[in-house]
């Protein structure tokens, strides 16, 4: 029961904190241009519906990106935990489940590489190899997070019976159908990421999905019950 109180609170804070900051770059940069050098300066865009620009865009300069690598590796560091305690978790609902060791594995995975991202977000350093290692960091990012989540939600799925008394059985259903979302969505769009153009829409879809990933956390702290 322990291990579930710091779950619940943890996965609180792993929406919060990177929405906020991810937010508060995006309104820094549009809203307050006297803090920003003027080829900085983004003007009149709500990214989520237009793909004004892409979050690397609003979060690499300064001053907006000492809100943002603090807030990610602070993520990063939960995650872990989090991730750390549902394993301990589910070892002790049923040690035997499959997958309980990869779930742990691709969710600290995606921590690492978050903070990877965070690292180098910012860096100038005109090399085609740089640029495309940072596209293989957050690419790798979300697929860790991706994988991580549906095995999770597969061993809860399996266990529901044994633990119905401490969960909510219409937020697993959100999850189940949020993760099968992003994973459709993810599949649908390849073909637009891969492909030169189209940077409106790739820049609303990176905004849109990031917050579909982290919302998987949101409704984690529901999924469990108080008492």
């Amino acid at each position: 029961m322990q291990n579930l109180l710091k779950i619940k609170k943890i996965s609180i804070w792993i929406f919060i904190i990177p929405f906020f900051a991810l937010n508060a770059c995006l309104i820094l940069i549009t809203n307050f241009q006297q803090f920003f050098a003027p080829q900085d300066i983004i003007h009149n865009t709500i990214p989520y519906i237009d793909g004004g620009a892409s979050i690397s865009r609003t979060a690499r300069v300064f001053p907006t990106y000492l809100i943002f690598k603090p807030a990610m590796f602070i993520t990063a560091f939960l995650l872990i935990q989090y991730w750390r305690y549902n394993f301990s978790f589910m070892k002790t609902v049923n040690s035997k489940l499959n997958y309980g060791k990869f779930f742990v594995f691709f969710g600290i995975g995606s921590a690492i590489f978050l903070v990877l991202h965070s690292i180098f977000l910012g860096i100038k350093f005109d090399n085609d190899l740089y640029k495309f290692s940072r596209r293989v960091i957050i690419l790798f990012f979300i697929i860790f997070e991706l994988v991580a989540q549906t095995l999770l939600v597969f061993n809860l799925y399996k266990v529901k019976d044994q633990i119905k008394k401490l969960i909510n059985d219409r937020i697993l259903i959100c999850k189940i159908v949020l993760v099968s979302i992003l994973i459709i969505v993810a599949i649908v769009s390849l073909p637009i990421m891969i492909s030169p153009g189209h940077i409106f829409i790739k820049h609303a879809l990176e905004w849109n999905y990031f917050v579909g990933i982290i919302t998987f956390y949101l409704l984690t702290f529901f999924f469990w019950k108080k008492n």
